[in-house]
């Protein structure tokens, strides 16, 4: 007889999802899928409102990555507007950005990944979360939450709130920097350099003792893809985008916010309310690609600072040409969040920095714009088109999460494959299957944006659980 595992809900993730792995009558694993659950419609929810309004309206699909959404709306309207931002705001902008993926990756690795990778896979439930990582590693548990605190307080200090700012408009920003703030987030550097140094170093001792992990966790050749300068340095806010391949050959170059769409597809699986992004010219599925902090250093030459360039010369000796394994997402994250620190450290330098003109002025120029920047888990791409009176008419969002969806199925297939065998798994087992989509760090509410006919199933319950009603779409 056939049998279905099922892990619902998986845990140590943002939003709602489930794994599935089907297991032939002999008790090998045929398939296995990573299910998106939840859906929700912010593509429909902007249409008639201001273009104005949209990234203020945007930030809130999610409270953990508020800022990218933010920058990325803001950038599409400035195509509508058909302006240019000033300097300070534009480097403002790129420290909002960088401090809110500090926090972001410190919430990643040490909350939710952590406990895996101090405590074990098949380590007790019971303890296996931040507070246990605490009581296990106390100034561990303690670089975590401080570097947490560092991106939040940043966030804060700048658009006065720590989550959905509204600081980011079209156009600009509504405030410049005050030298006193500026002043308390240079005084946080020396705890934020102590905190990343502490948990790189510790990571770096543990990492090979995860072999066996390493070579089942999404250990694959794809494409991947992520913002560049034109000096091959990282960039999360700026620059265009580039597509390399599994030898580290680029395919594409120079993506800009216009012409993603010409470059990227959506295909939509009876299974997951989630997109899959892939590449034109290869179609669907070989066109899929990944996204986040292992493609942004697979792709890049340089970090563009000091410290995160030692790091990344590193990183790139795991393997000879693109690391594969998404396990060394949690590395990748960790050099990421040096950089962040670093170049936060370098825009307050700037002469111009607490310059006060830092917004841009006009109307409605353009009916349609598109913006792009690297949120944590990767690209994040929104797209708008307005009528004359500047009213949103439509809008497509292409999330991270959406970019790598093949990828973590893919993963969990191969992880399940490796690690049930005969029918037989442990908690531990499913823990390690549920760990390969912690790698990609997925953030679902962000990524489940319906767009064209997708299946939809609802389902009416009554106050004791009875169903009164199921509607269905395929």
């Amino acid at each position: 007889m056939s049998q279905t595992i099922t892990i619902d809900p998986v845990t140590r993730l943002e939003g709602h999802g489930k794994i599935t792995i089907q297991l032939n009558g002999q008790g090998e694993v045929e398939d296995a899928h990573f299910h998106v659950t939840q859906v929700r419609g912010f593509e429909k929810f902007s249409e008639g409102r201001p273009f104005y309004e949209m990234p203020a309206l945007m930030a809130r699909i999610c409270g953990i990555c508020p800022v990218s959404h933010l920058i990325a709306s803001a950038k599409a309207c400035e195509a509508i507007m058909s302006v240019r931002i000033p300097h300070t705001a534009a480097q403002l902008r790129r420290m909002l950005n960088l401090a809110q993926m500090v926090q972001s990756h410190s919430l990643s690795f040490f909350y939710l990944s952590s406990p895996d990778l101090l405590l074990g896979m098949e380590s007790d439930p019971k303890t296996r979360h931040i507070f246990g990582v605490v009581g296990a590693r106390p100034e561990l548990g303690r670089a975590g939450i401080g570097l947490r605190r560092f991106g939040q307080h940043i966030i804060e200090l700048l658009g006065n709130k720590r989550i959905h700012p509204g600081w980011v408009i079209p156009g600009g920003v509504t405030e410049p920097l005050a030298q006193a703030k500026r002043d308390e987030i240079l005084a946080m550097m020396p705890e934020a350099y102590s905190n990343i140094k502490l948990a790189l170093d510790w990571y770096k001792q543990i990492a090979e003792t995860f072999r066996p992990e390493i070579e089942v966790f999404a250990n694959f050749p794809s494409l991947y893809m992520g913002l560049i300068n034109e000096d091959e340095s990282v960039e999360f806010t700026d620059g265009a985008l580039r597509l390399i391949d599994a030898q580290g050959s680029i395919v594409e170059d120079g993506i800009n916010a216009t012409r993603f769409s010409e470059v990227i597809g959506e295909a939509v699986e009876p299974y997951s309310y989630t997109k899959f992004a892939y590449y034109k010219p290869l179609g669907y599925p070989e066109g899929s690609y990944r996204v986040g902090p292992l493609a942004r250093l697979n792709i890049v030459k340089t970090m563009g600072t000091p410290l995160a360039d030692v790091e990344l010369a590193a990183f790139k000796q795991l393997a000879n040409g693109p690391v594969q394994s998404s396990f060394y997402y949690h590395h990748a994250r960790l050099v990421d969040m040096l950089y962040g620190i670093e170049k936060i450290e370098q825009i307050l330098s700037d002469p111009l920095i607490l310059d006060k003109h830092v917004r841009a002025t006009a109307g409605v120029n353009r009916l349609e714009g598109a913006g792009q920047a690297e949120a944590p888990r990767g690209t994040l791409h929104h797209h708008y088109k307005v009528d004359e009176n500047g009213l949103i008419t439509w809008a497509n969002l292409v999330i991270a999460t959406g970019q790598n969806n093949n990828a973590m199925n893919k993963g969990v297939l191969q992880a399940a494959r490796h690690y049930v065998k005969n029918g037989k798994f442990t908690e531990g087992i499913l823990n390690r299957v549920e760990a390969v989509v912690r790698t990609f760090d997925p953030c679902l509410s962000c990524s489940t944006h319906a767009y064209g006919q997708m299946p939809l199933a609802l389902t009416l319950l009554s106050p004791d659980g009875e169903v009164v009603d199921r509607l269905t779409r395929s």
